[in-house]
Formats: structure tokens, sequence, C-alpha cells
């Protein structure tokens, strides 16, 4: 059984408040999680029709029939459960009462706000990150197989061809969620506009000429960013908003949280077809702030991660900031899909720390090679030597 990263933040967590949230894309390994950690406790799934019926009709005698040590699956599936919860955990005055899961966000974050803020922490498990895959000796060979097989368990568990599993994801899970969030008549068009997204991995989101290539909307288009958003398909990296004397880029930039759903979507159908994509140094960039993102969640923490970028084209491609607020504390790194190094690789970098003030030490480049080096403009780190 692979050891995840977030379980001891998730058994520590669980003895400070009454209930404990998980959630994060289908298929991420929740459930999974929660059971192994909490063996003896009771576990519903709302997906169960009878007892969705059961706790949509008598949420009180749901309550009285699990009144603690209740694992609720799927519980975005009704929300006015989660204000019974809020009156029931009051009146016992425990920790560690319920842990729910669910994996449409804006759903569960809605009632979470409504209804049990301050009595419930947070976490999001998202799909077997490098470290987890390495430490379980499952981790592929090579870069290009790391970006096309992704990190979703079932891959690895059932050891089920990458391109199949993405292909029926996409099919069963997206395409069934996208309809529980919103009426969407047409599929076709919402495929479309899901395999553009993946064409602009890496990219300032320009919404107007997404939608322009979809033949939709604006106002559409920004409702399916925030369906594919809300089901932890695509996420964004903001723009670092200080000027440094320079005009600034304001759009943030568009990633997947699973790369080989992504190369599913671009129609990539196997490793080789990698070497050779005009994408490639994109969806390693998009494999490496994975790395930075997934590390702050297995924390309990929101990635502290930007870019920044100014009109003249000069680009950071990731800021992350510590939790300390001094500047010092923000690390610089420009991510390299080549493999031999190269002068150029720190140009930008060299610009931004005469913007910055920040210094060189702080500066770092990520590359696919394999001998790391000490230079007078920062690191040269390879990929797979990378600590966070």
């Amino acid at each position: 059984m692979l050891e995840r990263i977030i379980s001891s933040y998730f058994t520590n967590v669980l003895t400070i408040y009454p209930i404990v949230t998980v959630t994060g894309p289908r298929q991420s390994g929740k459930t999974t999680l929660v059971k192994n950690a909490l063996p003896d406790w009771n576990y519903v799934s709302l997906e169960d029709p009878d007892v969705r019926s059961f706790c949509k009709n008598d949420c009180r005698g749901f309550l009285e029939t699990y009144p603690e040590n209740t694992i609720i699956d799927e519980a975005q599936r009704v929300p006015e459960l989660f204000s019974y919860l809020q009156t029931h955990v009051d009146s016992k005055h425990k920790n560690g009462m319920y842990v729910l899961t669910g994996s449409q966000n804006m759903n569960m974050m809605e009632s979470i706000s409504q209804s049990l803020a301050g009595r419930t922490s947070v976490l999001k498990l998202l799909p077997f990150s490098y470290e987890e895959q390495k430490n379980a000796g499952i981790l592929p060979l090579t870069v290009n197989e790391q970006i096309f097989t992704g990190g979703y368990p079932r891959i690895f568990d059932s050891h089920i061809p990458p391109s199949r599993f993405h292909k029926d994801y996409i099919e069963l899970y997206v395409e069934r969620d996208v309809r529980q969030l919103k009426n969407i008549g047409n599929l076709d068009t919402f495929r479309r506009f899901i395999k553009l997204c993946a064409g602009r991995i890496g990219q300032l989101l320009n919404i107007q000429n997404l939608a322009d290539d979809c033949g939709i909307g604006t106002t559409t288009a920004k409702s399916w960013l925030s369906i594919l958003e809300t089901c932890f398909i695509i996420y964004f990296l903001q723009p670092d908003y200080r000027n440094f004397s320079k005009r600034i880029i304001k759009s943030p930039k568009l990633y997947f949280y699973d790369t080989g759903l992504a190369c599913s979507l671009l129609e990539i159908q196997n490793t080789e077809q990698i070497d050779s994509h005009y994408l490639r140094g994109n969806l390693f960039e998009n494999m490496v702030i994975n790395r930075f993102r997934m590390s702050a969640f297995n924390k309990g923490e929101e990635p502290a991660t930007t870019f920044w970028r100014d009109k003249t084209g000069v680009e950071i491609d990731l800021l992350c900031k510590s939790a300390s607020t001094a500047e010092a504390a923000i690390s610089a790194w420009e991510i390299k899909s080549g493999a031999t190094y190269s002068e150029d690789y720190f140009k930008n970098l060299k610009q931004w720390t005469r913007f910055s003030g920040i210094p060189a030490e702080n500066c770092s480049v990520i590359y696919t090679g394999h001998n790391p080096m000490k230079t007078q403009n920062g690191m040269l780190i390879p990929w797979e030597k990378l600590e966070i």
C-alpha cells in the first residue's frame, strides 16, 4: 500500500477539528486515504442512492444513525446535510467526529463556508506526486514517461495503460461532473473546449481567443473554465503583481492538475510522441509546477506560487514564497526541458535579479539533464534531484 505524504497531516488535524474535509479530483485516492487511516470508523457513501435518499429526507435521523466516527463520502451530494452537521458537532464539543470527502470543490466549499466555517479543516488530495511514486518504487523511468503517465492511482494499482485510463476518465468522470454542475447542451463543443485548453498549457489565458477558437461566447468560456477548475482538471497560476519599475502582465497562466490527462486531450498516444511535440516544454513546466503545488497541499497549505512577466517579454516561470514575509524568502525558478546546459537558461533570471534586488542565491534553473551546477547566477538543478 502506497503511503500518502498527507497522511500524517490528516491524522494530526483530526485531533484539532470536529470535522476534516478531504477534497480533490475523482480517483485521486481520497476514500482509500481516509479508510486506511481510520479502519474502525463507519463508512457511508452518498453516491449510493438509498443512503443519499435517507440522508436527504431525514438528516437528523442520518446523524443519529451515525453520531460520530463516520466517514461520509461524496458529501457534496446532499448540501443540506452541512447545516445539520453544524448543529450536531456544536452540541457535542468533540474533535475528530467526522471525515467528509468530495470531488466537486465548488459545491463543497460553498456548503462549508455557509455552515462549517471554523469547524473543519479542508485538505486537498491530488494524484500521486513524484515523491510518492519514487518512495513506492513505481516512478516511470524517463521524464517523458512521467509526463505521459501522470499520477492517478488506478494506473499503478490496476496496471491500466495511461492512454486508456485518461480517455475513460474524461468520458466517465469529467463529463458526468459537468452534467451535475452545469446544463451543457452540446457535449461535443465542451470536449473541444477542454482540448483547446490543453493546447494552451503554460500560456497566458486569453478568454476571448479561447472562446473564438471554440465558437462560443466569452461568458460561456468563463463558465466552462470555472467548471474545469471546480472539477480539479485545470488551475490558474496567478501573476506576481510587484512592479519592479516595469509594466507587468496581469493575466494568469493555465495548467492541468495532471499532465497525463493533458497528454490524452492533446491526442498524444505514447511517450515517443512527446519528444517531438510542440508542447513538450510546456508539459514539463506544468509537471514541475505541480510538484511545488502538491508539496504545499500535502502540508495542508495553499501554494504560495506565482509567475512574473513584463511587457517586454521577460518572464520568470515560477516564484515561490515561504511562510516568512521577508522579501529574501522569495525563490525564483526557470524551468527548461532541455538536457544540455546553456548560459541562456539564466538570461531572464539575471534581468529579474536586477529588477527585484533579490540575490542570485535565490534563483535556480530546473532542467532535464543530470548534472547539478552552482553558477554565479544561481543553481542548475536536475529534475530528478529537485527537493521541495
